[in-house]
């Protein structure tokens, strides 16, 4: 009689639990084997894996390997680590059975008669009771936590970030620009492309580091925490299936409303107006135009508010009809005066703000006297920055080989003998740091030298800019704005224009000289 083959199926599902909790059912299994004269042959471990759901990497896997005939016992320590839903239980077992493989737990004795199969059933009705329970227990305390306004897990929204000591939503300053400037342009009419490029231009990125995408701009756009109110069990959970659906949506008496709950980045009246225009796109796909266009959104922030607050909050586009013929007045307006009332800067007439930038730049930058100076500047400049990708060269090539050497004094080490757990803890972190700076180099030295800029490449812009002023292209003369000036600070009685003075795609970054200009 040949001798059947066994493995086992064990996980835990909680932050709270360890391996250890795995490593003693495995032994518990490993014993019940031995006991009955099961060869065992393998486990599937699911470590943090709910049995709530059949979403187990390992425990896919086993099932998988039921049918290729792999081991003729499935051993649990208990059937809830099987799993605690009815359904995906009786589904399963039935799987195992059509391929041959018979169940069986540590802990409970489960001989295939009828009360074996009645305390089976019971068994389950139990474990899933106890989940779901568990579940309502935690969603509790999430809602007693949510009528404090205090963080209930996951990330914050962008632009804001959560106080380690109040667990309460606060503005995040480094991020609050990108929810500005989304916001401000959407509603000046530039679609996300647009809205994307100068995010990008101005620095702003991900949390993962990465670009921001079209996904991330229309959660900014649809999230209504930037009014000030605190919303908690907006989206249904998991449905019958197990699945979610983040656009299915639970009813208003479940959801839970605190007005005043969080900072206001937007005011309300602006984030309707966006949500309109959404809603609008939606129903009429495609006959969507953008009515303004400003060629400075994204790069005005209020001075005033910079003086006397010490935050540079952005200037947005804003639209009104005045008189009494209604006439339309379209300006840059500070972000702030709606949401905190704090701001005394007046609006800015689109028009004489955007012109006075386009004189600077013509007077600045784009004339023949100033062309020969710049040209100096940024060749100095690119020598500057050669200079520094050599020294960072050879500085990453130093660091590189006394990691060699490290790495090598202790393999030798570990060949003569010598082998503890700090010492291969150590060569690991070696590893990696020489992982990360050969990366490095690799980086640096695929910089080619950049060729000397000529002014004959900079009278060749200024003759573009020139035909885009003279045929009125404003998209294209929105994208030479936003190459050479970094910033316009708006005060009440004058405007300063920070020039990056750099050359798109001819220069190593956006590093170079600032010429304010005072008007």
């Amino acid at each position: 009689m040949s001798i059947k083959r066994a493995v086992a199926y064990v996980r835990f599902s909680s932050d709270n639990q360890r391996d250890e909790s795995i490593d003693a059912q495995v032994r518990a299994i490993k014993a019940y084997c031995k006991q009955n004269g099961f060869d065992f042959v393998n486990t599937y471990a699911d470590r943090a894996k709910s049995a709530t759901s059949d979403k187990r990497p390992k425990f896919l896997q086993m099932i998988a390997d039921s049918d290729k005939g792999l081991f003729d016992i499935l051993i649990v320590h208990k059937l809830d680590r099987f799993s605690r839903d009815r359904y995906d239980s009786v589904k399963y077992k039935r799987k195992l059975k059509k391929n041959g493989i018979q169940l069986l737990s540590v802990t409970e004795n489960l001989d295939g008669s009828p009360e074996s199969i009645m305390m089976e059933s019971v068994i389950e009705g139990m474990a899933e009771y106890y989940s779901k329970n568990l579940a309502r227990e935690v969603m509790k305390g999430l809602k007693e936590t949510a009528y404090q306004c205090k963080h209930t897990g996951g990330f914050a929204p962008i632009g804001y970030a959560v106080d380690p000591v109040t667990k309460k939503y606060i503005i995040n300053e480094e991020e609050v620009g990108i929810v500005e400037i989304t916001f401000s342009m959407f509603l000046a009419g530039h679609g996300y492309n647009q809205i994307i490029d100068v995010l990008t231009e101005k620095g702003y990125k991900s949390r993962y580091g990465r670009p921001i995408g079209k996904n991330t701009l229309n959660n900014i756009l649809r999230c209504e925490k930037y009014t000030g109110t605190y919303i908690f069990n907006v989206t249904d959970g998991k449905d019958a299936e197990g699945k979610r659906n983040g656009n299915r949506k639970k009813a208003d008496e479940d959801v839970i409303r605190v007005e005043g709950g969080m900072p206001e980045i937007i005011s309300k009246e602006a984030f309707q107006q966006v949500q309109d225009k959404i809603n609008g796109n939606k129903q009429a796909p495609g006959s969507y135009k953008a009515k303004e266009l400003y060629m400075l959104s994204g790069l005005c922030v209020c001075g005033e508010c910079l003086n006397n607050l010490g935050t540079a909050y952005s200037m947005m586009g804003n639209v009104k009809h005045s008189g009494r013929n209604k006439l339309k007045y379209v300006s840059y307006r500070c972000g702030n005066r709606d949401r905190t009332k704090e701001c005394k800067n007046p609006e800015l007439r689109r028009e004489y703000i955007e012109a006075y930038v386009i004189s600077q730049l013509e007077e600045k930058v784009f004339n023949d006297d100033a062309i020969p100076v710049i040209t100096k500047q940024l060749n100095d400049f690119r020598k500057s920055k050669e200079t520094n990708i050599k020294s960072e060269k050879a500085r990453l090539k130093k660091s590189l080989t006394g990691i060699e050497r490290q790495i090598e004094n202790i393999i030798n080490a570990i060949a003569g003998g010598i082998s503890n757990s700090s010492l291969n803890d150590k060569l690991e972190g070696l590893e990696q740091q020489k992982l990360e700076l050969s990366q490095k180099l690799i980086e640096a030295e695929a910089i080619k030298e950049k060729a000397a800029i000529t002014e004959d490449t900079l009278r060749q812009l200024l003759s573009q800019f020139k035909t885009h002023l003279a045929e009125k292209n404003i998209p294209e003369i929105k994208k030479f704005i936003a190459s050479y000036v970094e910033k316009v600070i708006i005060y009440k009685a004058h405007v300063d224009v920070i020039f990056k003075l750099h050359i798109v795609d001819l220069t190593y970054g956006d590093e170079g000289s600032r010429t304010p200009v005072r008007r």
